[in-house]
């Protein structure tokens, strides 16, 4: 069974949307959605990372909290600093951060953490996954924003994945 549907909830959910996408439960339909929901996942089984495992899912919860509670804040100030400043006083740039993370999802969830992040994107990371490159919208104090990324997004990450 897993040979032919490794990811069943995936092959399900394809099967769900392709069906209301046509709106249509005609047999012709029916047996693409079922084609797709058992293609598509074979197809890109290794795109797919190697299963995360949660250690501390309470530190997960909490660390979610603490990135929605930035997101709001980075969010006012982006937006205070477009409102307030002309674009000669804006200093965006780039910033390279030592990183001790290595494991492949807690590195995937820290790019989606600084991606959604107001004033800040992930540019590249180095090969040897030691330093991370980092796009900010305006920084004054760029050793205060490698610290804050290390200790309030890195080390957690590194305790919920790789502990």
């Amino acid at each position: 069974m897993k040979r032919w549907l490794p990811s069943p909830l995936l092959s399900l959910a394809l099967f769900v949307v392709w069906l209301l996408l046509n709106q249509s439960l005609e047999p012709a339909t029916l047996l693409l959605a079922a084609l797709l929901a058992i293609a598509v996942p074979l197809l890109t089984q290794s795109l797919r990372p190697a299963r995360a495992k949660m250690r501390k899912p309470l530190l997960a919860l909490r660390l979610c909290g603490l990135v929605a509670y930035d997101l709001v804040v980075s969010a006012f100030t982006v937006a205070r600093l477009l409102l307030t400043r002309r674009s000669r006083g804006l200093a965006p740039h780039f910033v390279r951060v030592p990183l001790a993370i290595r494991d492949p999802n807690a590195l995937a969830t820290l790019a989606m953490i600084l991606c959604l992040t107001p004033g800040t994107a992930w540019g590249e990371i180095a090969l040897d996954r030691s330093t991370l490159l980092i796009h900010v919208f305006h920084e004054d104090d760029e050793a205060a924003f490698i610290d804050m990324i290390k200790t309030r997004y890195e080390r957690a990450l590194m305790e919920i994945f790789e502990s």
